[in-house]
């Protein structure tokens, strides 16, 4: 499931290159899947919040952009 499919209307809203990875993992936990744990829809799920880790220049200079990502499993 890609999180920001699920916040994001990307037919109403100009997102660009989408939403920060943490703060998109972050809501859709705390707004739907954990609700989904607590009414035992799901046991086992695994978050991975991924970004960019860039600054204003990077792009400009022609360097590759790294990218950083932490899981966090979660189980009943």
């Amino acid at each position: 499931m890609i999180v920001g499919v699920l916040i994001f209307d990307k037919n109403s809203q100009d997102t660009h290159s989408g939403g920060s990875g943490c703060a998109c993992c972050a809501t859709v936990f705390s707004g739907y899947l954990f609700k989904q744990l607590r009414e035992k829809k799901l046991k086992k799920i695994l978050l991975i919040a991924t970004g960019a880790l860039m600054n204003s220049t990077s792009s400009q200079q022609g360097e590759s952009i790294p990218g950083i990502a932490h899981a966090i499993s979660i189980e009943l």
